[in-house]
């Protein structure tokens, strides 16, 4: 599991990009994508198929983030995880965070032995600022134990 220390340093080293950020403004990575924006963190969308998202550059993939970007969230389906990893790795980002319910056996493997700070198992949205829902949830874990230390 993730520590509390890990997480921290994957939330300040913005910018962050955001893989699985869709269209459909009622998906999931739509949602994370709004909400953690809309409490201050610097993200970039990668969705290959659209230019911007409510008026932020979409990247087509992660080949084209800017330089500068060192931390990726990871909200794609399953059977895209794995390619994600390895885009991030080519890139050099060494911060990442699939999020729960994303990571496969195979997109962990790749990561292996690598020197990346791995968030796995955990929502992003009970981390950064977390409010209704994701505040209780994170209340519930954390009375049972099961918050990151």
């Amino acid at each position: 599991m993730a520590t509390k220390i890990q997480i921290d340093q994957f939330l300040a080293s913005e910018p962050i990009a955001m893989a699985g950020v869709s269209r459909n403004p009622k998906k999931f990575g739509r949602v994370a994508f709004e909400e953690l924006s809309r409490k201050g963190l610097n993200l970039l969308p990668v969705n290959p198929n659209v230019e911007s998202i409510n008026g932020t550059n979409c990247y087509p993939d992660i080949q084209h983030l800017p330089e500068n970007v060192k931390s990726l969230v990871i909200m794609t389906k399953k059977d895209q995880t794995a390619s994600m990893v390895e885009g991030a790795l080519a890139k050099g980002i060494r911060n990442i965070w699939i999020q729960q319910f994303s990571e496969t056996p195979e997109a962990l493997a790749l990561l292996k032995g690598k020197d990346v700070n791995l968030i796995t198992g955990q929502c992003i949205l009970m981390h950064h600022k977390p409010d209704s829902f994701h505040k209780f949830h994170r209340n519930i874990k954390r009375f049972f134990g099961g918050l990151p230390k």
